[in-house]
């Protein structure tokens, strides 16, 4: 049952904190991505992965990684949101790797017109004492993509075997 609470719980909660953590400082902590990892690897040998399936799982973290350090490279994401991003692919491996970055993709275009707009508009004057929001608001900010990364992750999860091996029953009954 505590595993079974591991798989329901452990990475919506990673993912959703690191979500927080991109609005509120504009930053990803890597302790989130290496608990992300730690947490795949903890609960794919708890688990019973067998190991074609964590090596492909592996594989397709280490292929996020390298990507997503490119995209870090040219100046079009930050690195904190390269490591979750990599860190999130460790879980979904790669039957489910095109649709988290498709997700990740549109969640991050609609939050980044969303921003460009907010930026247009003057923030009110109660409002700009939040450093957050201030700093949100500033023109010169980037994009807090972990928002985009995190519910992207969220959308696919329910999807993945982490969740559909819950026997979901047992929670109701008691």
């Amino acid at each position: 049952m505590i595993l079974d609470l591991a798989h329901l719980l452990l990475f919506p909660a990673l993912m959703a904190f690191a979500a927080a953590s991109d609005l509120f400082t504009m930053t990803i902590s890597n302790r989130v991505s290496l608990a992300l990892a730690a947490g795949f690897l903890a609960l794919a040998l708890l688990g019973g992965m067998g190991m074609h399936d964590l090596l492909s799982h592996l594989a397709a973290g280490a292929l996020l990684l390298v990507v997503a350090f490119t995209c870090f490279a040219f100046g079009w994401i930050g690195g904190g949101d390269a490591k979750v991003a990599a860190a999130a692919a460790l879980w979904f491996g790669f039957p489910h790797l095109v649709n988290y970055l498709l997700y990740a993709s549109l969640f991050g275009g609609a939050l980044t017109l969303l921003l460009l707009q907010f930026r247009q508009w003057p923030l009110p004057f109660a409002l700009a004492r939040q450093p957050w929001l201030a700093r949100l608001h500033a023109k010169e900010s980037g994009i807090p993509y972990g928002i985009a990364l995190a519910i992207g992750a969220l959308m696919i999860y329910p999807e993945t075997d982490w969740v559909k091996a819950v026997d979901l029953g047992r929670f109701i009954a008691h």
